[in-house]
């Protein structure tokens, strides 16, 4: 028997090191060459590690969350035969990188204890002093007293001995802390340990947040009309993607960037650089399974709404079922991030570092507004409002550049027929 040394292999140019997400062997196990052994994350990849040989796994590196450097040992495997102890890397077997959601180890529930306490003392006035005796109550009654969980037995009736719907009011009332219809079951707490792309996450937010001076600003526009050009163009369509009304801010975006390079830049900090990109290569904030992911739609600014729309349903389908490749998923020059329906009134992104700038769509409600009636006066109308929210690097891009940027933007949103035109 010999001990074969399973290093870390190169899984990437550049790539150093690889965190250990989640390990699909454990000592003793008996593996086969080419089984998968182990899911590792760099810094844009979850990558599948397989065996190299056949054997008995006898030693692991770490465990889930440890990180690995290239070169280093991977796991040890027992084969059969004798000789000098073998030591490999594979390179000639080198995985193929594939980007996928990264699990998050979740203890197992612990059953929460009975959240029911007894009646206090106190109360007891309400009890009914002969609970032998059958209560009498309405079908209704009944059946609200035990979804509620409460014992007819125990509610005060009135003067006829009949339970009714005030009763159990006034048994509700007075027995608040006994335990009846509770917020929600008392549940044990939870460990979970930040591994994979939850960790990923936490280490670039942190980075932006400490080295990005950021500073954000709303301004409200009216949709109503773009809203009205987006309908009109959906229900000519045919077989092109449903526009939503981000391929249409997208393009506004696109055609604002030439006017505003330096809403569309990177600062490289360390290097002192700030480079304005003449192309938009606009990055999707994109929430999955185990957190945001942003996919890149590759010179934005060449494409047309319908081809925009495509993009973004392709890129976010495949950033969700974990078949984005990596160049996918970087080299982004702005983002873009919307919740949608739960976008709210107004959002202060953090940026994507070390870009300089991300803008935040925010919820689209309906209000009345004053506008003009068309004979010097006005007149109370419903609108379709849209807060349109900011944030940028303090260091590179002015408060008034990235107002005036978004006044820009108002402009064209709320004059839609400029979108189309050249």
């Amino acid at each position: 028997m010999a001990k074969f040394t399973f290093n870390m292999p190169d899984v990437g140019e550049g790539v150093a090191e690889a965190e250990v997400v989640e390990w699909h062997v454990k000592v003793g196990d008996t593996v086969s060459e080419d089984q998968h052994l182990v899911d590792v994350m760099t810094d844009k990849a979850t990558i599948d590690i397989e065996s190299p040989v056949d054997g008995l796994v006898s030693a692991l590196a770490g465990e889930v969350g440890d990180v690995v450097a290239v070169g280093a040992m991977l796991l040890e495997i027992t084969v059969e035969g004798a000789g000098e102890e073998p030591t490999a890397t594979k390179p000639a077997q080198q995985p193929e990188a594939k980007v996928e959601a990264a699990p998050i180890a979740t203890p197992a529930p612990v059953e929460a204890p009975d959240p029911v306490a007894e009646p206090a003392p106190e109360l007891t006035a309400m009890v009914q002093a002969n609970p032998s005796e059958k209560t009498l109550a309405s079908p209704a009654v009944r059946k609200r007293a035990s979804e509620l969980g409460i014992e007819l037995s125990e509610v005060k009736a009135a003067a006829d001995g009949r339970v009714r719907h005030a009763d159990l009011d006034a048994f509700l009332s007075y027995n608040s802390g006994g335990g009846f219809s509770p917020a929600s079951a008392t549940r044990s707490d939870e460990v979970l340990k930040v591994i994979g792309l939850r960790k990923r996450i936490a280490t670039n937010m942190a980075a932006s947040k400490r080295n990005i001076p950021h500073f954000s600003y709303v301004e409200e526009v009216d949709v109503t009309d773009m809203e009205g050009m987006r309908a009109d163009l959906n229900s000519a369509r045919g077989n092109k993607p449903k526009l939503t009304m981000l391929p249409l801010m997208i393009t506004a975006i696109c055609k604002l960037i030439p006017d505003y390079p330096m809403i569309n830049a990177r600062f490289d900090d360390e290097a002192g650089i700030v480079t304005r990109h003449g192309s938009v290569h606009l990055g999707m904030a994109t929430q999955t399974d185990s957190g945001l992911m942003v996919p890149v739609i590759q010179d934005a600014q060449a494409k047309n709404v319908w081809q925009i729309a495509a993009e973004i349903g392709r890129l976010a389908q495949a950033a969700r079922d974990g078949s984005a490749k990596s160049e996918e998923l970087s080299g982004s020059t702005l983002t873009l991030t919307s919740l949608g329906p739960l976008g709210g009134v107004a959002t202060t992104p953090v940026i994507n570092r070390p870009e300089v700038a991300i803008i935040g769509p925010n919820r689209i409600i309906e209000r009345p507004m004053f506008v003009s009636d068309g004979n010097g006066g006005e007149r109370i109308e419903k609108r379709k409002l849209m807060n349109i929210s900011i944030s940028c690097d303090h260091r590179v891009v002015d408060g008034y550049d990235a107002a005036s940027f978004i006044q820009a933007f108002k402009k064209l949103v709320e004059t839609p027929v400029l979108l189309l035109s050249q």
